[in-house]
């Protein structure tokens, strides 16, 4: 039998057996050990991934328990730093205080220093305003015995008029 254009069914029956031999161990040779492979690369990496996101959970939860550890460490540390600033605050006090008690004391002490330093200053003065009075008394009573007027001797002394010698 022939057929126009010269076609060989028998030939195009071949050709499709042959591609039908070819596609079916292709499918067995190729196609589905490759498939396997893929689908257990496939199932390997989803377990990975499985395990990736539990230990990301993991690290989620850890990361709150230590943040939440940080923060009572951070609260701890705010508490012992404001005992701190109240002890110093009050050490500073009571140090501002003994400082006033001393100044207190010092200031008492130098008053009473004072009072007994004028006191023997006032005494001192005294004497020698004795010492001096009888020392001019002394002057007048020898100066006078030279026949001038004592009043007189101490106008001139007085006016800057002349000084008599004195007699030792």
């Amino acid at each position: 039998m022939s057929l126009p254009l010269n076609i060989d069914l028998q030939q195009i029956l071949l050709h499709w057996m042959n591609l039908a031999i070819l596609t079916g161990g292709l499918y067995f040779l190729l196609f589905k050990p490759v498939k396997q492979f893929m689908d257990k690369r496939e199932a390997e990496y989803r377990q990975r991934d499985g395990q990736a996101a539990e230990k990301l959970a993991e690290a989620e939860e850890l990361k709150a328990q230590y943040q939440a550890k940080m923060d009572a460490a951070d609260e701890e540390i705010r508490q012992a730093r404001s005992k701190a600033q109240q002890a110093v605050q009050q050490s500073a006090e009571e140090q501002l205080a003994q400082a006033r008690v001393q100044a207190q004391q010092i200031v008492s002490q130098a008053q009473a220093e004072a009072v007994s330093c004028k006191e023997r200053i006032r005494r001192e003065s005294q004497k020698e305003l004795k010492e001096l009075a009888a020392a001019a008394a002394k002057k007048l009573a020898i100066r006078s015995e030279g026949g001038k007027d004592l009043f007189d001797q101490f106008l001139d002394l007085t006016e800057g008029g002349e000084q008599p010698h004195e007699k030792r």
